[in-house]
């Protein structure tokens, strides 16, 4: 009873996360190409430089108000609220909390967007040591143009935190579809009709935001939900907003320190020459489509259930959760990392080597990606444990955790950014993402309910089982490599760059799952033991 329990378990976990990374590995391959279309229009030159720097800007207010509000505090408070509002009291009191969330959210992102916008010359000084050249004068112009992005993103964070917190998925899963699709598309439309097409992608990023959030509102409205303004008395005031405000508040300062992270590399990237900066956001990207479609859905999936079992304290199921979410990680990050060591000049020429991304490109973009990839499985699943402290309603840990994140990566970053670059840069992130996952397990032990140390030796356990299949993995895909390269050079990226790609991706995944089968893994049992049961 108790294994059938489990395997029911991993496989709702893998269920509805399968279900969100199908939308996600959509939305990350057009992001993908997204970036592969501004590589093709921007490349690695000042231009693209001031495009990087200026959508950095609006990006850094976007996780605070965004992404970090609602996943950190708003969810957790909705879901209390949701527990009542089976009852016309309990209902008006919880519309009454969205009504104040929606006004609050609003009227904070119009306040720093206007005095964004005013002071925009000033912001983009911190980035560029000379301020009366062309790529400073564009950043402004760029930075301007997307600062409203805040607004629009933010609302729709909010709609996709309640659809989230009533287990409904997919409508915010799709959004970065459309995103990604119509900064894409703006970007060859209008092109040729703005000063560059940098303005064109800009332009695209604005409507793509605004498209978000109101793609996701007929959804919101068809559960019973409805989205309208009260007073800032009231917004302010509203018991739920208060707690809201009251989680986010240590919140806000690490992910300020995390973002600060993003600033500080910014400006050293940008001092350390052209183009590096804009080689660390393409390695950033391809990592970003593989933690988007592993950790981050992942931990979107995760996080109600954990609240629920937090709340419900019913703790063995809450760790056993945790626990089988860290070896899904595992099982995507570690075998990803290792092929992509070998493999990431093919991967890089094959998704960027094109029109103004040139070979010196794609040799600086491979020395930061090697550098990144690194701390792949580490980021992973810091983004996994974190939701184990906000399920609790805990944001101090975390915030705890970040503050000192911030303090090695930069600390790293200003010794490492002469002697190797870019690169430099990125392997500051790596090894500082690894001591932060050292000490939010150190944090989660100092919690009586969660088993850390079961929770962390069968992780571990796990991982070490999947460096040893990777590596075996990895045997053929080094013995064929240079003779695949040499067979198909001389041909376009798509054969000379794609074919060896192909090949070794599909002999290092047949190995791969092989050796699951082999080693009989306790996760590959328990999806096949639901594909059964669903078969009856």
């Amino acid at each position: 009873m108790e294994n059938s329990q489990k395997r029911g378990r991993v496989s709702s976990i893998v269920a509805k996360g399968l279900s969100l990374s199908v939308l996600t590995l959509v939305s990350r391959i057009l992001g993908l190409i997204r970036e592969i279309t501004k590589a093709n229009f921007l490349g690695t030159k000042a231009l693209g430089d001031a495009f990087g720097i200026a959508f950095q800007v609006p990006n850094f207010l976007r996780r605070l108000f965004a992404e970090n509000s609602v996943s950190v505090a708003f969810i957790p408070t909705f879901k209390s609220y949701i527990e009542t509002a089976d009852t016309p009291e309990g209902k008006k009191t919880a519309q009454e909390f969205v009504n104040a969330t929606f006004t609050l959210l609003t009227f904070l992102t119009v306040v720093f967007v206007s005095l964004g916008m005013v002071f925009t010359p000033l912001i983009i000084k911190i980035f560029f040591k000379e301020t009366s050249g062309s790529a400073y004068d564009e950043s402004v112009i760029l930075t301007r143009i997307m600062f409203p992005y805040l607004i629009v993103i933010s609302i729709a964070a909010l709609f996709q935190g309640i659809l989230n917190a009533l287990k409904i998925f997919s409508p915010s899963g799709f959004t970065p579809i459309l995103f990604n699709a119509i900064v894409i598309a703006f970007t060859y439309i209008f092109a040729p009709y703005t000063a560059n097409p940098a303005r064109a992608m800009a332009i695209g990023v604005i409507t793509g935001g605004t498209v978000q959030a109101a793609f996701q509102l007929p959804f919101v409205l068809r559960q019973n939900w409805k989205i309208g303004f009260t007073s800032l008395k009231n917004a302010f005031t509203n018991p739920g907003t208060r707690t809201v405000l009251r989680l986010i508040g240590p919140t806000i300062i690490g992910m300020s320190a995390y973002q600060l992270n993003d600033l500080v590399s910014s400006t050293l990237a940008t001092h350390a020459g052209e183009g590096i900066y804009s080689s660390l956001q393409y390695s950033l990207r391809l990592q970003e489509l593989i933690l988007g479609i592993c950790a981050v859905t992942i931990g979107t999936v995760i996080l109600p259930d954990l609240t629920g079992f937090a709340r419900r304290n019913e703790w063995e199921r809450f760790n056993r959760m945790l626990t089988q979410a860290i070896r899904i990680m595992a099982l995507i990050a570690i075998p990803i990392t290792f092929y992509s060591l070998i493999m990431g000049q093919d991967i890089i020429a094959l998704v960027f080597k094109t029109g103004e991304f040139n070979e010196q490109s794609v040799q600086m973009t491979l020395e930061v990606f090697k550098c990144h990839m690194l701390g792949l499985f580490f980021i992973a699943v810091n983004r996994i444990v974190s939701p184990a402290f906000y399920a609790q309603q805990d944001t101090k840990s975390p915030t705890i955790a970040g503050l000192i994140n911030f303090a090695i990566n930069i600390a790293l970053a200003v010794i490492l950014v002469k002697p190797l670059k870019g690169a430099g840069i990125a392997l500051a992130l790596s090894i500082a993402s690894i001591v932060n996952m050292i000490v939010l397990f150190i944090f989660l032990h100092k919690t009586p309910t969660i088993d850390v140390k079961s929770v962390v030796l069968k992780s571990l356990l796990y991982a070490l089982k999947m460096v040893v299949l990777s590596v075996i993995a990895c045997i053929p895909v080094v013995l064929l490599k240079d003779r695949l390269q040499e067979l198909f050079s001389g041909h376009g990226r798509l054969i000379a760059n794609g074919l060896p790609v192909l090949i070794t991706v599909l002999i290092f995944a047949a190995v791969g799952v092989a050796l699951l089968f082999i080693t009989k893994d306790p996760l590959v049992k328990s999806m096949l033991h639901k594909e059964v049961n669903d078969g009856k």
